[in-house]
C-alpha cells in the first residue's frame, strides 16, 4: 500500500508518498532487528555510548534542515521546531553515558561463602510505536535508552509524521538492524505489537487498549501514554495576569496538540471574573497555527457545535478560520453541561472549558474527576496552598505557576488512571523498563 504525509498548512503540499511494507515486512524488519541484537549488546558500552553521541552531533549538524521539516509536516510553530530539534540532541547526549551507569548490584549470601547479583538485561527487540505531534522528540526519548542498554529497535511512527522519523533515521546512521524504521498504519502497528520483545506506545486510547490487550496476553512488558484531560487550578491569590499568559500557552501552544495541553480551566472563587476576562481576551488574539488534519478539524468545530446546541457559553472562537490549511480559532468555553465529551474526553486541539470552584476542596475534586489526568498547573502565590495541591492532585506531573505543558526529559514522565500504562517513560525510569531483572548467584565448587 501506499502511505502520504501532507503539509497541515497548506494540504496541496505532499511532504512524502512511500510504500508500506504490511505485516510480513514488519515482522521482517523484527527478524533483523533481532539479528542485529547480540552484536549491539556484545559491543559494549562504550561503542553504545559513542553511536548516540555521534547520532546527537548529526541532529545538531542538521538542526535547520530538522525544525523546517517539523515545520512542513507537522505544522507545529517554527520556535517550537527548533526547541524540539535541540531536545532531541539533548535526550540522545543523555542517554550517551547510560551504558556505563550500573547494571545491577552485588549482595551477601544468606549463609556462606559466594556472592548474589542482580543484573538487569535488556529483552531483545524494543518495539515503538510514536505520534505525530514531537516527531523527532518521542521517537528519541523511546529509542535511545532502548538502544543505551544494548535492545535494538524497530520504530512505526504515525503517518503522518513519516517523512520526519525516515530522516532522523538516516541522520542517526546506526548500525544495519539496530534502528529500522517502518512507515504504515495499523497492518504494521499491529504485527509489530505482536513480534517484539518489548513495546512502548504513545497515542489514542482507543488504540493504546489494544496494545495493551495484544501484550498482556503475549506476556511482553507494554508501558502506553494515552493522553490527557488536563486541569489548570487558578487561586484568587494568583497573579491573574501571567496566569492568563500561562493558559493562553497551555491550551493554544501549536494549536493545543500536546498530551499536556490544558482543557479545563478551574477558577477559585473570585479569580473566576477576572479569568474569565483576561483568558477570552488572550486567545482571541493568539495567532493558532493548523490542526492535523480535515477530521481533527471537524471534531473540534463539532465538539464545539454540541456544546452551544447544549446551553454552553463559547467565550471565544471554536470556527474553522480561513485560509488553505485546517486552522481552528482557540476556543474558550463557559458553561459546559456535565457530562458532554468536552468534560470527558480529549479532543488534542485549542479548546477549553472555564469551570467555577468555591474553594481549593471544589477544584481539586473538579480536577481529579477525569480518568485521564496526565498534567495539571497550579497558580497561587501562597506556597501552602501550592503544597496542599500537589499533594491532593492525582495527575502525574504537577507544575506550580507554568504552564501544564513542558517536560523534563532527565525525570519521569507519565499519567495517571486510564492516561498511562505500566513504567514511566524518561529519566533513569526507562532505562529500567527496557531491562528485565536477573538474580545470579554465584557460589565457590563443592
Amino acid at each position: 500500500m501506499t502511505l502520504t504525509s501532507r503539509n497541515p498548512a497548506a494540504p496541496a503540499d505532499v511532504v512524502i508518498t512511500t510504500g508500506t511494507p504490511g505485516a510480513a515486512g514488519t515482522l521482517a524488519a523484527v527478524d533483523r532487528a533481532r539479528a542485529a541484537q547480540p552484536g549491539w549488546l556484545a559491543a559494549g558500552a562504550a561503542a553504545r555510548s559513542a553511536a548516540l553521541t555521534r547520532a546527537a552531533e548529526a541532529v545538531e549538524a542538521h538542526a535547520d534542515e530538522l525544525a523546517a521539516l517539523v515545520v512542513r509536516e507537522v505544522g507545529k510553530p517554527l520556535g517550537e521546531a527548533r526547541g524540539e530539534t535541540a531536545r532531541t540532541a539533548a535526550i540522545l547526549r543523555f542517554y550517551a553515558q547510560a551504558p556505563y551507569a550500573p547494571a545491577g548490584a552485588v549482595h551477601e549470601t544468606a549463609a556462606g561463602p559466594g556472592l548474589l547479583l542482580t543484573r538487569r538485561r535488556p529483552y531483545g527487540v524494543a518495539g515503538l510505536i510514536t505520534p505525530w505531534n514531537f516527531p523527532l522528540a518521542i521517537p528519541v526519548w523511546k529509542a535511545a535508552p532502548a538502544l543505551a542498554v544494548g535492545n535494538t529497535a524497530v520504530l512505526k511512527p504515525a503517518p503522518e509524521a513519516t517523512a520526519c522519523a525516515l530522516r532522523l533515521a538516516e541522520l542517526l546512521d546506526l548500525p544495519d538492524g539496530v534502528l529500522t524504521v517502518i512507515p504504515g498504519g495499523a497492518e504494521e502497528g499491529a504485527a509489530l505489537v505482536g513480534a517484539a520483545d518489548v513495546v512502548s506506545f504513545t497515542g489514542s486510547t482507543a488504540v493504546g487498549r489494544a496494545v495493551i490487550a495484544a501484550t498482556a496476553e503475549r506476556g511482553v512488558p507494554a508501558q502506553a501514554e494515552l493522553g490527557g484531560l488536563n486541569a489548570a487550578l487558578v487561586l484568587p491569590d494568583a497573579d491573574i495576569e501571567r496566569a492568563a499568559d500561562d493558559l493562553t500557552a497551555a491550551i493554544a501552544g501549536y494549536a493545543g496538540q500536546k498530551c499536556t495541553a490544558t482543557s479545563r480551566v478551574i477558577a477559585v472563587g473570585e479569580a473566576y471574573e477576572p479569568l474569565r476576562e483576561a483568558l477570552a481576551k488572550r486567545l482571541a488574539a493568539e495567532p493558532c497555527g493548523p490542526v492535523i488534519g480535515e477530521a481533527a478539524l471537524d471534531r473540534l468545530t463539532g465538539a464545539v457545535d454540541t456544546a452551544r446546541a447544549a446551553g454552553a457559553e463559547v467565550l471565544t472562537g471554536g470556527i474553522r478560520t480561513d485560509g488553505p490549511g485546517w486552522t481552528f480559532a482557540p476556543a474558550l468555553l463557559a458553561g459546559v453541561p456535565a457530562g458532554h465529551p468536552l468534560l470527558t474526553e480529549e479532543f488534542f486541539g485549542p479548546v477549553a472549558v472555564l469551570l467555577r470552584a468555591a474553594d481549593l476542596d471544589e477544584a481539586i475534586a473538579l480536577a481529579n474527576a477525569s480518568r485521564h489526568s496526565l498534567a495539571a498547573s497550579v497558580h497561587t502565590r501562597e506556597l501552602g496552598t501550592a503544597l496542599a495541591a500537589a499533594d491532593r492532585l492525582a495527575a502525574g506531573m504537577i507544575r506550580i505557576n507554568a504552564p501544564s505543558t513542558g517536560v523534563d526529559f532527565h525525570l519521569p514522565f507519565g499519567g495517571t488512571g486510564s492516561a498511562a500504562y505500566g513504567e514511566r517513560e524518561q529519566g533513569a525510569a526507562a532505562l529500567d523498563f527496557y531491562t528485565a531483572s536477573r538474580t545470579v548467584s554465584l557460589l565457590p565448587p563443592a
